[in-house]
């Protein structure tokens, strides 16, 4: 955008606002991505193809949201040569248009309701997790109104257009005083040629209100957990005060393979994704551990195991679900066993309910209304618990020998 906030003139015209080493690091950025979301709006005005033509190997899927499929039957993204298009829209939109985008073998996806968090529950579901959305200021407006944008990228040219007409990044957000804004956190400034890229992460806010445990059960999870009294930690994304407890926090762990060898993982998360295979005999489920030991990022590895356990079921191994729980269990005591600020961090919450607040997940999270099982949560407590038996029991045997 322009250094007075426009990202377009007001005729409309936007092109090259930033300088070129600016759209080669948005590149990168979708290289880093599994999809990219843009509105109708986007693909009317601008025409974009999307690619990551300067981002690497990886092409993420485009994404379209556009609620009355007011579409071109020309357009860039209608070009499956390199990559894949879904476009999501309200149920019953143009049914002829539908039609011929499918001729095309560009998926359409329906909702009864069109909504950004919506939309990325299903996406997520389907194994996509880092999604980039390159919007105009409306759609903009109503992701970050969803609470479904975690991170932001702003690149400022030194440019001024004016213009009182003039689109803006965000649009209406229903803010009437500047106390409202939304605070970023974790800044980072970084200057790209002449243009100054600004990142950081909007604080989430969770939507859910969890279910605490009953007295009986909670005092069975962590006795120190003080009934009457009870005060509620939430975790979830790894810039979180509490982020550490994510499984996708980057701390590797050393947990022995089959053969009694210790093999190094980059996160819980890759270890966890790459058991539902171990054991298997059968090629394709090695291959899939490989691929998952090597993922990239713990995102990366947690789509990889999705996917494959979702479309190749035969591959996972038959006590999975009964050993899920103690994969985890054995993952997370080596992780705050081996890392002594995690395990301050974890005694430090002693007497707190532990929330992976995760509207998706309603095993190992809280869910969006608390319906959700949270395991991870439980473990968690559970762990603390031992660690802080471990602790009053050393220091007796101290007291004793002295």
């Amino acid at each position: 955008m322009t250094l007075d906030g426009k990202i377009a003139a007001s005729s409309g015209h936007a092109a090259w606002i930033s300088s070129k080493l600016s759209r080669n690091r948005v590149f990168e950025l979708r290289g880093r991505s599994d999809a990219i979301i843009v509105g109708g709006n986007t693909v009317r005005r601008d025409n974009p193809r999307l690619t990551a033509r300067h981002g690497g190997g990886h092409m993420p899927i485009r994404i379209v949201l556009s609620q009355s499929l007011d579409l071109p039957e020309e357009a860039n993204l209608w070009d499956l040569s390199d990559v894949s298009t879904v476009v999501v829209t309200q149920r019953g939109a143009r049914r002829g248009f539908q039609r011929y985008l499918a001729s095309k073998g560009v998926e359409v996806v329906e909702f009864d309701i069109l909504n950004p968090r919506d939309v990325m529950e299903y996406f997520h579901d389907r194994g996509y997790l880092s999604i980039l959305w390159e919007c105009g200021g409306t759609l903009a407006a109503s992701a970050i109104s969803s609470g479904v944008i975690h991170k932001v990228f702003a690149f400022v040219a030194p440019k001024i257009i004016g213009g009182k007409n003039a689109p803006s990044p965000v649009g209406e957000l229903g803010m009437v005083e500047m106390s409202q804004a939304l605070d970023l956190i974790d800044v980072c400034f970084e200057q790209i040629g002449p243009d100054m890229l600004i990142s950081g992460f909007l604080q989430p806010i969770p939507d859910l209100t969890p279910t605490i445990p009953s007295e009986d059960e909670t005092f069975a999870i962590d006795p120190t957990v003080a009934p009457f009294e009870t005060s509620i930690i939430f975790f979830y994304k790894t810039w979180d005060l509490y982020g550490a407890f994510s499984n996708f926090s980057p701390h590797p762990i050393q947990m022995p393979d089959e053969d009694g060898n210790y093999v190094t993982w980059f996160s819980v998360e890759h270890y966890y994704q790459a058991n539902k295979f171990i054991g298997v005999s059968n090629p394709l489920a090695q291959d899939c551990i490989d691929k998952i030991k090597s993922a990239k990022s713990p995102e990366e590895a947690a789509r990889m195991g999705r996917l494959t356990q979702r479309r190749q079921p035969h591959l996972v191994r038959s006590d999975w679900e009964s050993v899920k729980i103690d994969v985890m269990y054995r993952a997370l005591k080596c992780k705050f066993s081996i890392y002594p600020h995690l395990n301050s961090m974890l005694l430090s919450t002693a007497g707190s309910v532990l929330v992976e607040a995760s509207p998706h997940d309603l095993f190992w999270g809280g869910g969006r209304d608390g319906e959700g099982l949270n395991y991870l949560g439980r473990l968690l407590m559970k762990l603390r618990s031992e660690f802080l038996g471990e602790s009053s029991a050393a220091s007796e045997n101290t007291c004793i020998a002295l």
